[in-house]
């Protein structure tokens, strides 16, 4: 009886070893959404409509790195100054495939416990007593199985069960330190985690994996070969007038305009956080709801807040807005 017990979960316990990643391609079907086939964007252009769609309005470069790297079944890696819309980017793919957006947040130490995998200790130590009561004596195989796993954003995205993979978004890996980097090579690489109680998990079909980084610090080269890479740059005055437009819909045009000709000059100042795209919004945002219908200095004086981030750049910007010629 107790043999049979053990090789069940022996069998429950022991990953699939004969999955291996696919390769996308493009136009593979998709999953059904209200009884319709989702299927992924095609070509760069395909990728910047479905964007546009979501009101992320997606240069060519970004919209050929996204189309690329569900292409090929890469990680995609974004870096560029805070606030340029990396973060968002991640969110909106998740929203175009149609699909969960499964998020883990950065920071220093982070660790394969909070990143990967875990184990649920308090049900470990609740069997042990259990087994204890019954004269029973576990052993550690019995301890480390499928029952006691518990699953971190990383192993949840391998071991998703949907037709589709989820998007895995990796924000700010900047922030972590060298350590975690080293966690991410095998995921990266193979779309696989270790756990070594187990075996090794293999995502049926290659992880839709977004990074971003700041750029706070260097990140490792092992890291960076197994992404595709892309620099988001500040939007152009153009596209940042329609992203503002598109956001903010009822700032007045020429409000719109006069904004983002004043957040240009901003970012030629010698500023701590120069305002992105996402303290534009707000600013704009914030001057329309003071009932701002064109940029005048005392609505930039009373909205600083939205914009500077640091007491100094406050300063900074408070004796641009005097100098500043506006009208």
């Amino acid at each position: 009886m107790r043999d049979d017990r053990d090789r069940r979960r022996g069998d429950a316990a022991r990953p699939d070893r004969r999955r291996r990643p696919l390769v996308l391609r493009p136009g593979l079907p998709g999953q059904l959404r209200g009884g319709a086939r989702v299927v992924r964007p095609t070509t760069p252009a395909d990728v910047r409509r479905r964007f546009d769609e979501h009101d992320y309005l997606a240069d060519e470069g970004t919209s050929t790195a996204v189309h690329l790297a569900l292409a090929l079944g890469l990680p995609l890696l974004l870096e560029g100054e805070p606030g340029v819309g990396k973060t968002t980017a991640a969110k909106v793919l998740a929203q175009v495939l149609d699909v969960p957006l499964v998020r883990l947040q950065c920071y220093e130490g982070l660790t394969a416990a909070e990143a990967l995998y875990d184990w649920n200790y308090q049900r470990q130590l609740l069997a042990i007593r259990l087994a204890e009561a019954q004269h029973e004596r576990l052993a550690e195989s019995d301890l480390f199985t499928e029952e006691f796993l518990v699953e971190r954003p990383i192993l949840r995205t391998v071991r998703h069960a949907g037709d589709q993979p989820p998007v895995l978004l990796i924000d700010e890996v900047d922030r972590a330190d060298d350590e975690f980097e080293a966690l991410l090579l095998e995921f990266l690489g193979e779309g696989s985690v270790t756990v070594p109680e187990l075996g090794t998990f293999t995502s049926g079909r290659p992880p839709v994996v977004v990074l971003t980084s700041n750029r706070s610090r260097d990140l490792h080269d092992a890291l960076r070969r197994r992404c595709l890479y892309h620099w988001l740059d500040y939007p152009s005055p153009e596209r940042a007038v329609g992203i503002l437009r598109r956001t903010v819909p009822q700032a007045n045009p020429a409000l719109v305009e006069s904004a983002v000709q004043f957040v240009g000059h901003a970012r030629g100042l010698d500023l701590d956080k120069p305002p992105g795209i996402a303290e534009a919004i707000n600013w704009l945002a914030a001057l329309a709801v003071l009932g701002a219908t064109e940029l005048v200095r005392e609505d930039v004086l009373a909205s600083l807040g939205t914009l500077a981030k640091t007491p100094d750049d406050r300063d900074a910007l408070a004796a641009a807005a005097a100098d500043y010629a506006f009208g």
